[in-house]
């Protein structure tokens, strides 16, 4: 029975797309592990999936004040040490998964876990890259954080060097652990989507080509599977308390702001505000996703935790960060969409719901106000474009099998996987010339 490895490190929504290919890999009949920080040990399992620990909470991390005031004072102070704790993060997070993947016949990785390329290499067997957004370089549209900036081709290829320095910070902490823990050379070539020796690794986008197209100058190693949604196992429900507000009046509106605990106080006046403006009802994530649950009007339930697959049937429509799994969720139903992004692919998803006419324009988190919110709101819940278009999204993508695709490239990397002639040491290499030359 062939191994397979999946490694992933960063909040839920880099997990859970390596969770249901787990799943969907172990129906197959394959055997797979799968390696995230320790808070998601009970959701993999809960799967009947072996997790393996690459280090503390990710969560911990974001956290902390340091960050809140990266954010919202000065990245300049706070920066330099949370990139050293982050790199630190991938060290642990390496080490661990060195021991996860001793004899697993493949590896499938995410960016953040990119030292995965290492440890294939140095075990000699296949590597798989799985990136959640559009990441190879492209002229038809800029890197997914600078969406909204599109100024033709050449500007558009420009920003994908933002890569190469991301890949920089990665490669500091990666060349000591090649050396120290794998007994390889440091990197001389490659990247994100290459190997050590400069080919192109296979990348699996999991997303649906109708969301977002494929360029058409992607090389063709790079391949749009379709979603990998993770269905709910757990036998959630409404509580009493929300079956009650449900029944009080019409479907109410979803609105969250994502993992990241960001700005909860300005978040919620903003919230509590718009809603009244709107004069509708809605119903909110609470947490740690940046909203203050307390002391919410009647009009606005807070919610603790619920799968976005089973909460989006009873809401009308969404209001979120844009996160590429929660995006996935709304449109998977058919729910009009109103995306605030924060960064990195947000500003991506929302501006592909808006192109795809299932929702307004997005406004990042920075720039929302409860004027701006309210009038979403309002737009969200009486147009009808929106939801005939998001309905007819719904449909095709119900079709898709993205796990069916992604196995088969899966399988066929492992079939036409030759592992590179192992490296002579060299005092090997001077005995075997002595050896000839006598």
């Amino acid at each position: 029975m062939k191994r397979i490895a999946l490694v992933t490190i960063g909040t839920q929504g880099d997990v859970q797309p390596y969770l249901a290919l787990a799943v969907a890999l172990k129906e197959r009949g394959y055997s797979v592990i799968l390696g995230a920080s320790e808070e998601f040990q009970d959701m993999v399992e809960g799967y009947g999936i072996e997790f393996h620990t690459l280090g503390p909470s990710i969560q911990a991390f974001l956290r902390q004040q340091r960050f809140e005031n990266a954010m919202s004072q000065s990245l300049l102070i706070n920066g330099p040490f949370l990139l050293r704790q982050g790199q630190q993060i991938v060290d642990t997070a390496a080490r661990h998964a060195w021991q996860m993947c001793q004899g697993a016949d493949m590896l499938i990785l995410n960016m953040n876990t990119s030292f995965g390329i290492d440890i294939a290499e140095a075990l000699r067997v296949p590597a798989v890259m799985v990136a959640l957004q559009p990441l190879n370089s492209t002229s038809e549209f800029p890197l997914c954080s600078y969406y909204s900036a599109d100024l033709g081709p050449a500007f558009n290829r420009l920003t994908y060097t933002a890569m190469t320095v991301q890949q920089i910070y990665y490669n500091l902490p990666r060349n000591k652990l090649r050396r120290e823990l794998m007994g390889l050379d440091a990197r001389k070539n490659g990247g994100f989507f290459r190997n050590t020796d400069g080919t192109a690794l296979t990348t699996l986008y999991p997303y649906s080509p109708l969301v977002s197209p494929r360029p058409r100058d992607w090389p063709k190693s790079a391949i749009v599977t379709g979603y990998w949604p993770l269905k709910d196992r757990t036998d959630w429900q409404p509580s009493e308390a929300f079956q009650k507000f449900l029944s009080e009046g019409e479907a109410p509106v979803y609105i969250g702001f994502g993992s990241m605990p960001f700005g909860a106080e300005r978040n919620t006046k903003i919230l509590k505000e718009a809603v009244e403006m709107w004069g509708g009802r809605a119903v909110v994530a609470r947490g740690w996703g940046g909203i203050n649950p307390e002391d919410l009007p009647e009009t606005i339930f807070a919610i603790e935790k619920a799968p976005h697959d089973k909460l989006f049937k009873y809401v009308s429509a969404v209001v979120h960060h844009g996160g590429a799994g929660t995006t996935s969720a709304g449109l998977h139903l058919g729910r009009p969409t109103f995306v605030v992004p924060q960064f990195v692919d947000q500003p991506y998803w929302g501006r592909r719901v808006y192109e795809l006419g299932c929702g307004p324009k997005p406004v990042r988190l920075r720039k929302l106000t409860s004027e701006i919110l309210a009038g979403a709101l309002a737009d969200l819940t009486t147009n009808a474009e929106y939801r005939r278009n998001a309905a007819m999204v719904a449909e095709k993508l119900q079709a898709e099998d993205g796990f069916d695709k992604a196995i088969k490239v899966i399988e066929r990397v492992m079939e036409n996987y030759v592992p590179r002639a192992a490296k002579v040491p060299k005092a090997k290499k001077v005995k075997s010339v002595l050896k000839k030359v006598s």
